[in-house]
């Protein structure tokens, strides 16, 4: 198999390197940690594969040709290349790791657009996201993004917002089905979202808090709150919207209230520090909880 690059054993490089810096192939053998005969014998094979003389050698010691010198210059840019390559690799992996467990909808919707503003302040913090949508363990991050009773979590909360939900559509759903009443809304296609034990409210407890208590429409069930608001704005039918995840949408005009109603939100969105979090998930929590 053909190596890529078309080099002399890199042992033999370095020793050359080494002993043309120095000036000496005895200092080169201190600094390489080997023998003065070992360093003449690797550049001696290099100086025999490249066919060309890269010391003069004399009694008091050894003097680089012009083709060495050459040579010298052409190596200590290329270490000096991968040197610079490696510290800024060092500075990645020394970056203060933060990891934050979070779902798709409101990793997606809320905490990246954050997240891009922390950096431009804490540029020095790495931040990895563990996306899920299912109730987990989370001993496994330093912080975690929940939406839930905050009063019932004993651990170290902070609210992120208190929300309100709306039935929302497409401006062509919208423009296709003037309705004036809760009642109306129960008869046209509903988009259900249905992923387990997340505490999400559904249409039936919706309805529920407004006072209607009959029969509603069950047209699409999804998993994933990103599909429902898709399928949404695919003019599919009316999805539930939470104005702290679905604003930027609203804002746009992508999606519409399709009544002026709205309930305020059962559940809270919070952010909850785990313990023995370093000082950069500490620096984190309390940029989000503020």
């Amino acid at each position: 198999m053909n190596r890529p690059y078309e080099l002399p054993a890199m042992s033999a490089l370095i020793a050359f390197e080494t002993a043309a810096r120095h000036a000496s192939f005895k200092k080169a053998a201190v600094e390489l940690n080997v023998t003065p005969a070992a360093i003449s014998h690797q550049v001696k094979s290099l100086e025999q594969e490249l066919r060309i003389t890269l010391f003069h050698r004399y009694h008091r010691g050894v003097e680089l040709t012009e083709l060495g010198a050459y040579l010298l210059v052409a190596l200590q840019r290329s270490f000096e290349g991968i040197n610079d390559a490696l510290d800024q690799l060092r500075a990645r992996t020394s970056k203060a790791a933060v990891t934050i467990r979070v779902t798709t909808a409101v990793s997606s919707l809320w905490l990246m657009p954050r997240l891009a503003e922390f950096w431009r302040t804490h540029g020095h913090v790495s931040v990895a996201q563990i996306v899920n949508d299912t109730d987990q363990d989370h001993n496994d991050c330093d912080l975690s993004i929940h939406y839930a009773d905050m009063s019932k979590d004993k651990g170290d909360c902070r609210v992120l917002f208190h929300d309100r939900i709306a039935a929302l559509c497409s401006p062509r759903f919208a423009a296709a089905h003037a309705i004036q009443s809760i009642g109306e809304l129960a008869k046209l296609p509903l988009i259900h979202m249905e992923a387990g034990n997340t505490g999400w409210t559904s249409w039936k407890d919706w309805f529920a808090s407004l006072g209607y208590t009959g029969p509603i429409r069950v047209d699409h069930r999804v998993n994933n709150y990103l599909i429902a608001l898709q399928a949404a704005q695919d003019d599919m039918g009316v999805v539930l919207g939470w104005d702290g995840l679905t604003h930027e949408l609203v804002s746009s005009g992508r999606l519409v209230p399709l009544l002026p109603i709205d309930i305020s939100s059962p559940q809270d969105f919070y952010v909850k520090l785990h313990s023995q979090a370093s000082k950069p998930a500490q620096q984190l929590f309390n940029w989000l909880g503020q």
